[in-house]
């Protein structure tokens, strides 16, 4: 079970680890509903029981990829911290593909050890933020997977999951279980109905663009200072216009495509120009409209 945890410690308000939650720019309220609901799970499902409040400790957070659902699940233990006796929050991460076994029943049987077992042994008593990513390799909606080469061990394994959370709602409500899925609709029904939320983290819109460009370019002019006066300059609006539509992963790259661009730029980060950036969004704007003719064209 080891194997499957790719990291496990404790995290404190420390501003590093503050650093993950507020790098991500997403609509507001999203931060809110994330945070909100895993503190009212955290505080009430130790003193109520699970009969009454039917709350299972899950939020599920989707939408297309990029967007930064992990590292709002990564962020997420430093700003319950201050909240918690102890203020310390242990973070758990999980990798779902590991479990999915090539053997006949085998991933039954491992999604039930590390979830209903080895987890909760592994946290111990303590609040305990578990994180479930790209969870629909192994919540697999049921109905779809009717076709599969092996749709016992899918069913298996969908059933295991199920159950591993119906265990933990009621013996762990320490845990608080964060799944994020690029492919909702891939999901389980009963999974997404034990989530207490399911938050949609979506693209961003031009205004979140420009911050994106904005918070990039700042954090760079700390090393190279001639950045500075780009970062805010109006004419960053323009540019993200221009790169409406990309995840916010590709959006923050643009800044080091554009700088790719020159080799003066790569000499010295300092020299790059609107021109550049606007070079670089332009670029990427025909892509994104190459990639969506090329799908619809496959469809």
């Amino acid at each position: 079970m080891q194997e499957c945890v790719v990291a496990d410690g404790v995290v404190s308000a420390t501003p590093d680890e503050r650093a993950l939650w507020t790098a991500i720019v997403v609509p507001e309220g999203v931060k809110e509903r994330l945070r909100n609901h895993s503190l009212l799970a955290m505080r009430v499902r130790p003193q109520v029981p699970f009969t009454v409040t039917a709350l299972h400790g899950l939020c599920t957070l989707y939408g297309p990829p990029g967007t930064g659902k992990t590292t709002l699940a990564r962020g997420l233990p430093a700003q319950l911290a201050p909240f918690v006796p102890g203020r310390q929050v242990r973070r758990i991460e999980i990798n779902p593909h590991g479990l999915m076994s090539a053997e006949h029943g085998q991933s039954q049987q491992r999604v039930s050890e590390l979830l209903a077992e080895y987890v909760p042994v592994l946290a111990g008593d303590d609040p305990a933020v578990v994180i479930l990513d790209e969870v629909e390799s192994m919540a697999v909606a049921r109905s779809e997977a009717s076709l599969a080469a092996n749709p016992a061990d899918v069913h298996r394994a969908t059933d295991a999951v199920l159950s591993a959370l119906d265990h933990n709602a009621r013996q762990h409500p320490n845990l608080f279980f964060v799944a994020t899925s690029n492919f909702t609709t891939a999901l389980d029904g009963a999974f997404l109905s034990r989530s207490d939320a399911a938050i949609l983290v979506p693209l961003p819109g031009p205004d979140a663009v420009q911050q994106i460009l904005e918070n990039t370019l700042v954090s760079l002019a700390e090393s190279f200072p001639g950045l500075r006066e780009l970062a805010l300059s109006p004419g960053l609006a323009a540019v993200a216009a221009h790169a409406a539509g990309l995840d916010g992963r590709r959006v923050r790259k643009l800044v080091f495509e554009a700088l790719s661009l020159r080799l003066e730029t790569v000499l010295d980060p300092a020299e790059l120009t609107m021109h550049d950036l606007a070079a670089a969004a332009a670029a990427a704007e025909q892509d994104l409209a190459a990639q969506k003719e090329n799908a619809h064209a496959a469809v």
